[in-house]
C-alpha cells in the first residue's frame, strides 16, 4: 500500500510542477487535464501526509516512555491514547481512498423514474418517489431540472426525467437504481387490501460530448404536436422532438418546453446519457466478478427496495437494511440508507482489494 501510496504523492508533485510552468497557458487542454489530476490525487496525498506526521508523533512518544524520565513518560503515554486511533482510521481512510474509483462518481445525473406494475397506484407512487428525490437534493444544494415529464390521467406520473446537476451527485445516487416496491392501501380501496406496485428509478451519469461521439448522420429526427395527459393540445406548432439512434435503436422524445431547439438540446442530452449507459452495462459485462461484488448493479429488473406504508418500514433487500422510519423518508432524509449502502460497496471493495482490516 504504502509504495503506492509514495508513486501517487510523487506524481502529485510532479503534476504540481508542470502547472508551474507559465507556457502551459498556450495548452489550455493540457492543463486542465493536469488540473483535473491534481485535483483527483489531493485528497489522497493529503491524507498520507498527515498519515506520515502521525506516525512521526507516534514514535516520538514512544521513544519517551522509554527515555527514563517519568514525568515525560506519564505525557507521552497520554498522547499514544489519542495518536494511535487516529493512525488506524487514517490508514482505513487511505485504503479507501486506493482502490479503484468509478471513473462517473464525479459526473452529474438523469434521474428517470418511471411507474410499473399496479396502474394508477404505481404512477401516484412514482410522483411521491420523484418528490423524495426532489427534497433530498435540495438538502444537497443541488440543482434538480425536469427534462421531460408524462403525467398520469388521474395523477401522478407515468414519467419524469430529471437532470441533476452539483458535487458527486452520481457517487451518492447510483445504488438508487432498480424496482421500487411500494405495499400500501390506496385510497380507492374499500375492502382495506394492501396492494403492491413498483417503480423503475434509472440513474444515468451525464454523458457529456467528449465521452459519447454521436454522428449526425446515425440520427433520425422528427418533430411533431406537443401534447398533454388526455391529449389535449399543449400548442399549435410542431416543437416536440423525437430522435432515434440509428445503430443502437435508442429513441428519446421531448415536448416540455415551446422551443424545438430546447426540446432538441434536453433529447441529445438524455440520448447521450443512455448510450453511456449501455456502454457502461456492456463494460460491466466483461468485468462480472466486479459487477457481482457491487452493491447495485443498475439493472432495471432488479427489485431493490420496498416501502410498506402499514408498517411504517423501509427494507433495502440488497443489504438487509432496515428503517422504520418511512415518513422521514418520504420527504427525503435518505442520508442513513444511502450512507449504509456506501459503507457496504466499501467493505466489499476492500475484502476483494485484500486489505486484511475490512
Amino acid at each position: 500500500m504504502f509504495d503506492k501510496l509514495d508513486a501517487v504523492e510523487a506524481r502529485y508533485l510532479e503534476i504540481e510542477s508542470k502547472l508551474s510552468d507559465p507556457g502551459l497557458a498556450d495548452r489550455p487542454e493540457e492543463f486542465r487535464r493536469l488540473s483535473k489530476e491534481h485535483s483527483a490525487l489531493q485528497e489522497i496525498v493529503e491524507e498520507y501526509r498527515n498519515y506520515s506526521k502521525l506516525k512521526k508523533e507516534i514514535l516520538s512518544n514512544k521513544e519517551l516512555l522509554v527515555a527514563g524520565d517519568a514525568e515525560f513518560a506519564s505525557l507521552a503515554k497520554e498522547e499514544l491514547k489519542g495518536l494511535e486511533p487516529e493512525l488506524e482510521k487514517s490508514q482505513k481512510k487511505l485504503q479507501l481512498l486506493l482502490l479503484p474509483q468509478d471513473p462517473n462518481d464525479q459526473k452529474n445525473i438523469l434521474l428517470e423514474i418511471r411507474a410499473g406494475a399496479g396502474g394508477e397506484e404505481a404512477a401516484l407512487f412514482g410522483s411521491e418517489l420523484y418528490r423524495l428525490y426532489q427534497r433530498y437534493c435540495e438538502r444537497q444544494g443541488w440543482r434538480f431540472e425536469v427534462l421531460s415529464l408524462s403525467q398520469a390521467e388521474k395523477g401522478g406520473l407515468k414519467e419524469i426525467i430529471a437532470m441533476v446537476e452539483g458535487n458527486k451527485v452520481y457517487s451518492k445516487l447510483k445504488f438508487e437504481a432498480g424496482v421500487h416496491r411500494v405495499q400500501r392501501v390506496p385510497e380507492t380501496e374499500a375492502q382495506g387490501r394492501v396492494h403492491t406496485s413498483t417503480v423503475t428509478v434509472a440513474v444515468l451519469p451525464e454523458a457529456e460530448e467528449v465521452d459519447i461521439q454521436i454522428n449526425p448522420a446515425d440520427l433520425k429526427i422528427d418533430v411533431f404536436r406537443s401534447s398533454g395527459a388526455g391529449g389535449q393540445s399543449v400548442n399549435t406548432t410542431d416543437s416536440a422532438v423525437r430522435i432515434t439512434h440509428l445503430p443502437t435503436g435508442v429513441v428519446v422524445a421531448c415536448q416540455d418546453e415551446r422551443s424545438q431547439l430546447k426540446n432538441k438540446e434536453k433529447a441529445m442530452k438524455i440520448l447521450r446519457s443512455r448510450i453511456l449507459e449501455a456502454e457502461i452495462e456492456r463494460t460491466a459485462k466483461e468485468h462480472s466478478d466486479t459487477r457481482r461484488a457491487m452493491v447495485g448493479t443498475g439493472d432495471r429488473s432488479e427489485r431493490i427496495r420496498t416501502y410498506n406504508f402499514p408498517q411504517g418500514r423501509l427494507t433495502d433487500h440488497r443489504i438487509g437494511f432496515t428503517l422504520y422510519q418511512l415518513p422521514d423518508v418520504m420527504e427525503g432524509h435518505i442520508d442513513e440508507l444511502l450512507d449504509a449502502l456506501q459503507t457496504h460497496y466499501q467493505a466489499e471493495a476492500l475484502k476483494q482489494a485484500g486489505y486484511a482490516q475490512a
